[in-house]
């Protein structure tokens, strides 16, 4: 599968354009894990800034992207569920909590040196880890299939339904566009990265074309009132928590949002070091990790950890360099309104 990637060495141009591609490609995926989590989109979205800024920056492995998970979303969701059945407003509070926690295991684990321990994994782990991500992403498209059809539910929740008729149809069309575009651009140049042409070329579309749905339609759908809106966040200590009476629920939760996420960004960087023949450094990731994991949670982050979709977007796109990540954590930062309704 790893003859789809070219060995090649990274530079500037290369990597600025293939961090803006994950940036863009990184929004709505930011937005879909926080749904998970049950929390605001903009929690998912800058716990991508600084797990992507950081992590690019400090981490062991250049070229690697990494930001809101699912993996993480789901352990994160109990958190939140857990705050809000002790009050309200509690929720947002523990996974704070948890999140920052949880970054100071992984910092631990990097410094005792445990990342090493990856190598031991065989490489039909790898493979079934690799194969088992791309059906959990596949899985996860199929909500964008479906549209709020106005009504609630018994219990006051949104209704949804399968889109139909000729909205389904621009949707698949823009999909099998999409597609051919990636697949079939680099034949023309290699000179741009071939999902970058084809995110700008399908968004022109929507937005000029037929009525597509958008990531302004997700959000709507999600109770929200379409916009992404917040200044850049403060830091701030979770707040309302008695951490005498609940510091063994904190601690697991932590210690298996860690274990989560160090698994995952270990294996997703034996992979990049596979496909790239190079070789990272697994502890110097962990401690990377361990902070960027802190510090979203000290800022108002859900916290994150390697992406393995979008890491293998970048390195596709060029992308080899510690650039690429810096890059698509400032674009990502800087993408959205800013104090604008």
């Amino acid at each position: 599968m790893f003859h789809l990637f070219s060995k090649k060495n990274g530079n500037l141009k290369d990597d600025s354009l293939s961090g803006l591609t994950v940036a863009l490609a990184l929004v709505p995926e930011a937005i879909a894990f926080s749904f998970i989590a049950g929390v605001n989109p903009l929690v998912g979205l800058w716990a991508a800034v600084f797990m992507g800024f950081i992590t690019a920056a400090c981490g062991g492995r250049p070229g690697m992207i990494s930001g809101a998970t699912g993996a993480i979303a789901v352990v994160a969701g109990k958190a939140v569920q857990y705050g809000d059945n002790l009050g309200e407003g509690l929720g947002l509070q523990f996974l704070f909590a948890v999140i920052m926690v949880a970054g100071c295991i992984q910092i631990l684990f990097g410094v005792l040196k445990l990342g090493r321990f990856i190598r031991l994994v065989p490489h039909p782990v790898m493979i079934g880890f690799v194969n088992g991500l791309a059906i959990v992403i596949c899985m996860g498209q199929f909500g964008f299939f479906k549209k709020f059809n106005g009504s609630l539910d018994e219990n006051g929740n949104r209704v949804m339904e399968w889109m139909q008729g000729s909205e389904l149809g621009i949707l698949v069309g823009l999909i099998v566009l999409t597609m051919a575009i990636i697949q079939f651009f680099p034949k023309l140049t290699k000179a741009v990265p071939s999902t970058l042409i084809a995110i700008i070329v399908v968004g022109l579309i929507a937005y000029f074309g037929p009525d597509a749905r958008t990531i302004e339609n997700v959000l709507r759908d999600g109770g929200g009132d379409g916009t992404l809106s917040g200044s850049f966040p403060v830091p701030s200590w979770p707040s309302g928590i008695v951490w005498t009476d609940h510091w063994l629920f904190i601690l697991q939760t932590a210690f298996v949002v860690a274990m989560v996420g160090i698994i995952e960004s270990l294996m997703t960087l034996q992979l990049i070091d596979e496909i790239t023949e190079t070789r990272g450094q697994g502890n110097r990731e962990c401690v990377a990790q361990g902070g960027a994991n802190f510090l979203s949670g000290l800022f108002g982050g859900m916290g994150g950890c390697a992406m393995i979709g979008q890491s293998l977007i970048n390195i596709k796109s060029g992308g080899r360099g510690r650039t690429s990540g810096i890059v698509a954590a400032v674009s990502l930062a800087t993408g959205f309104d800013v104090d604008r309704k």
